[in-house]
């Protein structure tokens, strides 16, 4: 991806932290290892420490010395791999991760599934123990060595290996990286046998370009199919543009809107990924949301061609039966990684011309036929207010907190980071690529705090201001990878909207027991959490973050939020924990229309 940021090296909290300066030649396998990560200009590798790569570990810190990557210490491998998919969301880029054997895999695969749902690239690394048997000590080397240790995540990364020697750890941390970063992007995994990562080097490995190793894979769209579909666009009445995964390129984001206003095309973006369309436009259809609301899906019924950009479900936003149908123009590379274990791929749908290259070189080409000259400013459609009780005792909700951060951040450039669900799209108009960065990609729990801290990490410097909203319940599940940000002077903003429930499933509850006619009034049961209620802003002081709250007042919501910037803006770390109500959501919503017609969410 293009134009991403080039980060700034965090300082740990202790100036200590700083390994003695040392540069040798290699003299074990691991420092080949280390010197390879160094030649492909990694710049971080997110770790949780394990034995299994203690090699590799001493190589990082005291052969490269205060060479790249820098170490990033975080309190759990899932919060590792976090780190490095929020780090790839903003920059397209993959980290490196390292993860203790088969033990430290089992407790990443969460996140690394996210990454793989979200196509996000990343270099994850493990080790395990001695292969050769005669050399494992007793007890703990057997039961973290495994014969197939990539076998754990072999279905939801782009590729495995573990090499036998350090020419060949050499080759394989080298493609991949290529595999990871060539579209459609994913986590890969190189695992690193404890013997080769200690025993000595023979001889020096011969001097390598590893970017040459790295060829660049362009998947730009051919000809005729770029001339067929101006053609249709051209031809089109009320044409669609479904803007899925794009990357965060700003030239991109003005082709998209050139695009749209050389075709009169009306635009839906999507809550699941970056944004990829000004939602303040006035061609945006409607706000983006996990599911489509239903004056979206009524244009897209009406609409006689709908052009895909890599959409992530074409089925749900489709109609079911549409009369007369739309001509489907799906763009994607998305089919080059689908497997027979993970339905992420979605159900198939019907498509009337396919055009396998990337959605951003497909619209570039589009906008040379269509869209050439300069992109005039457009006039933005002023959102609505949001609705919220004027008196100071109603209880407070998400757009209680939505329209008070946003009266609180005021003109800076802000980057969402994270939403919950119940965020609702017209809370905030997105008008750059780096406005909202995406969902978790897997819908896992836990993963919003350390997918915040990676990008917090990769922003530093931009002059944005990194905000997360998160629930409670990720939130709870995620809170000690904030360390990781506090540690290395990483700024960061993180709202908990926190309804003190699990409560998406309180609406399932709800939804099975009137199916059942059984009482509604049950549906909170082992879903609530209180009694005793849980400290959040002690949690994160816990971690060395400032804590504010818990906040259940609009005056208390102001005067937090503008401490809490202030901190951020200082360099610090911040969490404002906000009571809301629990209440239906766009999404929770959506899901159970979905349900209704035979889905589950």
């Amino acid at each position: 991806m293009t134009e991403a940021f080039r980060p700034q090296f965090p300082e740990a909290a202790s100036p200590t932290e700083r390994p003695v300066p040392h540069r040798g030649h290699a003299r074990f396998g691991s420092d080949a290892v280390a010197d390879t990560l160094r030649d492909l200009d990694i710049p971080y590798i997110a770790l949780n420490p394990g034995a299994s790569f203690r090699g590799f570990h001493d190589s990082l810190v005291n052969h490269l010395g205060n060479e790249q990557p820098q170490m990033l210490l975080c309190l759990h491998e899932e919060h590792a791999v976090a780190v490095a998919h929020g780090y790839a969301k903003v920059t397209g880029k993959a980290m490196a991760v390292a993860v203790h054997s088969n033990v430290g895999l089992f407790h990443a695969t969460m996140a690394i599934f996210n990454a793989w749902c979200d196509r996000m690239p990343m270099l994850v690394i493990g080790a395990t123990g001695p292969v050769d048997a005669a050399k494992r000590r007793p007890w703990i080397d057997w039961i973290h060595t495994a014969r197939d240790q990539g076998a754990i995540v072999r279905h939801y990364v782009k590729w495995d290996d573990q090499p036998s020697s350090p020419a060949a750890a050499r080759e394989s941390l080298l493609r991949a990286l290529w595999i990871a970063e060539t579209l459609p992007a994913g986590p890969t995994y190189v695992n690193l046998d404890a013997g080769m990562q200690e025993a000595p080097l023979g001889e020096p490995l011969p001097p390598l370009d590893a970017r040459r190793m790295l060829p660049t894979v362009s998947y730009a769209p051919g000809g005729d199919d770029v001339r067929a579909l101006a053609a249709r666009l051209k031809g089109a009445e009320r044409p669609v543009i479904l803007v899925g995964r794009v990357s965060r390129s700003e030239k991109a984001w003005a082709e998209r809107i050139a695009l749209a206003e050389a075709t009169g095309a009306r635009v839906l973006t999507d809550l699941k990924v970056g944004a990829g369309f000004p939602t303040d436009h006035p061609l945006s259809l409607a706000a983006p949301g996990i599911f489509p609301i239903p004056a979206a899906q009524e244009a897209i019924r009406e609409a006689d061609l709908v052009l895909s950009l890599d959409w992530v479900a074409l089925q749900g936003v489709l109609p079911a039966s549409p009369d007369p149908r739309p001509a489907i123009v799906h763009v994607s590379l998305d089919h080059h990684i689908h497997n027979g274990w993970s339905m992420d791929h979605q159900a198939l749908t019907p498509i009337d011309q396919f055009i396998a290259a990337d959605p951003d070189r497909l619209v570039g080409a589009l906008c040379e036929l269509l869209a050439p000259g300069p992109l005039a400013p457009y006039e933005p459609v002023a959102a609505p207010p949001i609705a919220v009780p004027r008196d100071a005792v109603s209880p407070l909700g998400v757009p209680d907190l939505a329209c008070q951060l946003k009266r609180a951040v005021g003109d800076r450039p802000v980057s969402l980071l994270h939403l919950p669900l119940s965020w609702d799209g017209a809370f905030w108009p997105f008008r750059s690529p780096l406005d909202f960065l995406g969902s978790d990609g897997g819908g896992g729990i836990g993963g919003g705090p350390g997918i915040s801290v990676g990008a917090a990490l990769a922003l530093r410097g931009s002059g944005r201001l990194p905000v997360a909203i998160c629930g409670d319940g990720d939130f709870l599940m995620g809170v000690t990878a904030l360390w990781t940000a506090v540690h290395y002077r990483i700024p960061l903003l993180v709202v908990v909207a926190n309804n003190r429930s699990f409560y998406n499933d309180e609406v399932h509850q709800e939804r099975v027991a009137r199916m059942r006619e059984r009482p509604v009034e049950n549906k909170w049961i082992g879903q609530r959490m209180s009694d005793p209620e849980i400290d959040l802003a002690g949690m994160a002081r816990a971690q060395g973050a400032t804590g504010f709250g818990p906040v259940e007042s609009r005056a208390a919501m102001d005067e937090a939020f503008a401490e809490a910037i202030a901190v951020v803006e200082a360099g610090g770390v911040a969490v404002v924990d906000v009571r809301v109500e629990p209440g239906y959501t766009p999404a929770m919503a959506g899901a159970l229309t979905r349900e209704t017609a035979g889905g589950q969410a």
